[in-house]
């Protein structure tokens, strides 16, 4: 998964590791949303849900597989997975300079929401 997000994601400084994938697999399995072709990972997509909120992380697609619908076939099986938990609203995690993605995002009915900040605090 990391070597593919350092290829395919846009952003990859974060502190990733291995420890801290499996975590998310042994906590919520059906959140790590992963598309396949001749059994190459092509697309992830982190669909997760706390209870509250539907939230979305790292929606990447390898860059000989853009533009060919994958992107839009992990969306819309993140959001069949957030309908089933009755959710109202998804919100994503698009990085401000990732103009490649902006377009993605919009096309896909999703909106930058100007009323908002993330704000940050380290914890470690």
């Amino acid at each position: 998964m990391l070597t593919f997000w350092r290829k395919a994601a846009e952003g990859t400084d974060r502190h990733d590791t291995a420890a801290a994938v499996l975590q998310l697999i042994e906590r919520d399995p059906a959140a790590l949303l992963i598309a396949e072709l001749d059994d190459e990972i092509v697309g992830t997509l982190i669909a997760g849900w706390d209870g509250w909120r539907a939230h979305l992380y790292r929606l990447a697609v390898h860059p000989d597989h853009r533009r060919k619908g994958v992107a839009t076939a992990l969306l819309n099986a993140a959001e069949e997975r957030f309908a089933g938990f009755d959710a109202f609203r998804a919100d994503a995690m698009v990085l401000d300079d990732n103009v490649l993605a902006h377009r993605a995002w919009l096309a896909a009915g999703y909106a930058r929401q100007p009323q908002w900040g993330r704000w940050v605090k380290p914890l470690r």
